[in-house]
This record gives structure tokens, sequence and C-alpha cells, in this order.
């Protein structure tokens, strides 16, 4: 057998990439897993995990570290590199292509390549983020109960992020670029209802104010005569610096799946349409955030990986 030739190939190191590995090679299956960016995902950005069952506080670095491990030590094989193409064999195997026109093959392939979150692109939003600068409410709103926070967005995420962080922070404000809200009106009615929740709509957060590498405060700047921002500042002003404790960016998630779009249906959105099987057909199948679903976290992902893994394993049994 060729020694490019594996049972199962991964794309993508996340939970749910690596789930899917550590399942399959439990099931004895040949497993390589390609990795263009960092090996655990995005997960290894987060400073603090404390909702992820069994254990009450974990950083996300040493989560993906010791998830890493277990999977290499049940012998998958991990490459740090790109793939830039799927292709289905005549024999119904798949081609995994890399650039300079390096390539795998193997039996199945379970795309697990994640999700990037939409970031504002301001000066130090990178080194400000677990000092300050959030992507997810779920994750990192307990952190901030009792302060005073900022939501960036106007969709339902944004308004469904701002909610739950009404319920643990002292103030929170949303900020919208538009002078209307673009998600559900339920979600925007139950914020004007709270006490503690402020709206701001027709008005940019255009930079990051830190003190000693820990945010302090964002310059918000109206965009369009129907701005707010005057009613956060009681008189009229052109620019304001709004303090803060912690902004959570809520401006949408980007899955990176254009690649797949010859082998895999892809919703409006860019994601992997398939069921909690995971499979697409012919030997593929998608896990984690990549996948059309409704709740994106590591719980979730490492639920996909599994079920992935187990679906790609029948597969394979079934084929003899």
């Amino acid at each position: 057998m060729d020694n490019r030739f594996y049972d199962v190939a991964v794309i993508g190191a996340g939970p749910a990439g690596l789930t899917s590995a550590l399942y399959c090679r439990r099931a004895e299956k040949t497993v390589v897993v390609f990795e263009k960016d960092v090996v655990g995902g995005q997960v290894t950005h987060s400073p603090k995990i404390e909702n992820y069952p069994g254990t009450a506080q974990m950083s996300g670095l040493d989560f993906a570290e010791r998830l890493t491990e277990q999977v290499k030590s049940q012998g998958a094989e991990i490459i740090e590199a790109e793939v830039t193409g799927l292709l289905r064999e005549i024999d119904g195997s798949w081609k995994i292509i890399q650039p300079g026109g390096e390539f795998y093959h193997s039996s199945t392939v379970i795309i697990a390549a994640g999700v990037h979150h939409r970031i504002l692109g301001l000066e130090g939003e990178e080194e400000l983020e677990g000092s300050g600068v959030s992507y997810c409410a779920v994750c990192d709103g307990a952190f901030y109960r009792g302060l005073t926070v900022a939501v960036i967005g106007g969709g339902n995420s944004a308004l469904q992020e701002a909610v739950m962080l009404s319920e643990l922070c002292r103030h929170v404000y949303v900020i919208q670029n538009l002078d209307y809200f673009t998600g559900e009106q339920s979600l925007v009615s139950i914020l004007r209802n709270a006490s503690n929740v402020e709206l701001i709509t027709g008005t940019v957060a255009d930079r990051l104010i830190e003190e000693d590498g820990e945010l302090r405060a964002v310059h918000l700047a109206p965009n369009g005569e129907k701005s707010m921002l005057d009613s956060v500042t009681g008189i009229d002003t052109d620019t304001y610096n709004l303090p803060l404790d912690g902004v959570f960016v809520a401006i949408g998630l980007k899955p990176e799946n254009e690649i797949f779009s010859d082998v895999a249906p892809l919703d409006k959105y860019g994601y992997i349409e398939a069921g909690e099987d995971c499979s697409l057909g012919n030997g593929l199948f998608v896990a984690g955030d990549c996948r059309t679903k409704s709740v994106r976290q590591i719980a979730t992902a490492i639920s996909d990986g599994a079920a992935a893994a187990v679906s790609a394993c029948r597969y394979i049994m079934s084929r003899g």
C-alpha cells in the first residue's frame, strides 16, 4: 500500500477534527490530519474554558495540547499543511491536494475546517483578545459579571449575546453601525425593556483604547445623520470615548469552505449542509463549526467529530 494512502483524512485540527481522528484510531483506522494554521484550532486563543463538562477551568491552549497529545498517542499522523482541494477518484477514493502539487489519498475524508470570527480590523484588536476583546459571550461572558461591556453588531447573534450579557453585567451597550437592527424585533424589544441595556445605532467603534495591555474604552463616531451617539453622551458631540471593561464583537462568522464547493453542498452563508450523522455521501463527511447547525461550542464540535468518525468507519466497513 502507498504510504500516502489512509483510511481517513481529516481536514482541520480543531476539537472536531481531533476528536474524529481519535475515534477513527480507536477503530483501528489509519488517520492523517491536516492543519494549515494552529493545531488545536481557535480554542487555543481562549484564555479560560469554564463551560466544558467535567472541567472546572482550563485554558484553551491546555485543552488543545492535551487533546492533540491524546490523538498522537493513539497513532494519528498530524501534518501542518494546507489543503487546496479534493478530488474523487474513479475507484471511489479521495485525492487530497496540497500546494505545489503534493497529494495524499484516503478512503474517506472528514472536513472539519472550522470558521473564523469576523473581526473589526482595528489596531490592537488581536493583541487585546482575552484582555477585554472577546468574540463569544457564551464562552467569556461570566468573566465580566458585574462589569460594563459593549456588544458590537446588530444581527441575531449580537442581540442574543447582548440578552445573555444583560443578565450578567452591570451595563451593556449594543453598538450598531446602521440606524436599525437587522436581527429579530423580539430580541430588540427584550433589550429595549432591559433597564441595564443601551442601544446605540448609527454609530461605529473605530478605535480601541488600552492601558497596560487591557481594554479601557472604545472610541465611537457617528455613522450617518441618524446616529444615536448623543443619547449616550447627553451632549451634541462628534466622537466619544466610551469607558468599558470589555467588548464583544459579534459581526458574524466566516466559514472557509469555498475549496470544497465542488464536492460538498454549501448554504447561502457558506456552511456545509449535513445532518446529525455528518454524512455527505461517497465517503465524505463534515464535522464542527463549518457544518450547518444552531450552536457552535467546543462540546458540539466534539459531538460532531465523534458522529463523523463513526459514520466514516461504517462507510469503510460497508465497502469491505
